[in-house]
């Protein structure tokens, strides 16, 4: 039996797995990416480009898959994954790398101490409730005092002296002690260098130096204090090289130019009347609208005067 044909048309249906150019794909594993560097096919490029476009994905995308099924593997709950190598390229970072935060004051103290951070458990057992209980928030030990229904009282207690509130206070007093030791690590760490904080100073004391309305000129000095240094201006020098000389003059021109562009454009037909000047001249002020009512209102009382005075006749 003769399976060429069979063979033939399986093999036109189905590409082979192998993409083989002149110059080989680049692959990176790493970052799932695959570089082509062939020249583009004119020809196939112009005749169809969808098609031409469709082959290149589709080598592209065998390499990679090609390249993902000879790397090692370990089993997960969703079936085999693929452990990708390091990626090969270096890609810029669109941002500096962030500094490392400078540590909290607790840190310095451990550090110095040699005492290992040990993260507690969120749930703590109750002896009482024979149960594991949440250490802090809802229902939380932390309110063990707050919620028990008899508790002692101290002997030198007041008449008012309510227990429950005492307990509620000392817990909000260590909450907001914690709030505050938190801020002051944000403070901290987002202060600068010694340097800068000096020079941010030496501004701000120079800036108020001259808010006065002498501009400083007859405040007090103070001892030591140092003089304000303002800008030094600079001049050209009288005698400079001819190109240096054309490019300003050719940077004036041109500032010129862009000037003349911002500026709002004169009407292409002059006349002779200024329209706007004489309404406000004729109107006294109040515009044209007005002055179109008076003349309106002028005529009718004309008219309405003319009819009475020949009615009376």
């Amino acid at each position: 039996m003769d399976v060429s044909n069979i063979l033939a048309s399986h093999a036109a249906k189905y590409q082979s797995i192998t993409v083989e150019k002149e110059t080989p794909l680049e692959v990176d594993a790493g970052f799932l990416t695959v570089t082509d560097l062939n020249p583009i096919d004119e020809d196939s490029y112009n005749e169809n480009l969808e098609e031409h476009l469709q082959s290149l994905a589709r080598d592209g995308v065998q390499s990679l898959f090609s390249s993902l099924f000879t790397l090692p593997t370990k089993t997960s709950p969703d079936g085999p994954l693929a452990q990708l190598p390091p990626p090969k390229y270096q890609l810029p970072r669109a941002k500096p790398l962030p500094k490392p935060k400078p540590p909290t004051k607790w840190e310095q103290f451990a550090a110095a101490k040699g005492i290992q951070k040990k993260v507690r458990d969120k749930k703590v057992w109750d002896e009482e409730k024979q149960d594991w209980v949440n250490r802090w928030g809802r229902d939380g030990k932390n309110k063990q005092v707050e919620d028990q229904w008899i508790t002692e009282v101290p002997l030198n207690a007041d008449a008012d002296y309510d227990p429950r509130k005492v307990a509620r206070d000392e817990r909000k007093g260590r909450v907001a002690k914690n709030e505050k030791q938190r801020a002051q690590n944000l403070a901290r760490a987002s202060a600068n260098t010694r340097q800068e904080r000096k020079g941010d100073i030496e501004k701000t004391l120079a800036t108020s130096r001259i808010s006065t309305a002498s501009m400083g000129k007859f405040d007090k000095k103070l001892d030591g204090e140092k003089k304000v240094r303002g800008v030094k201006r600079k001049f050209d020098p009288t005698e400079a090289p001819i190109e240096s000389e054309k490019q300003a003059s050719l940077a004036l021109l041109s500032r010129l130019d862009s000037d003349s562009k911002k500026m709002r454009k004169e009407p292409q037909e002059e006349s002779v009347l200024n329209v706007r000047k004489a309404v406000r001249f004729a109107s006294k002020g109040r515009g044209g609208l007005a002055l179109g009512r008076e003349a309106a209102g002028g005529r009718s009382s004309r008219g309405g005067r003319s009819g009475r005075g020949r009615g009376k006749r």
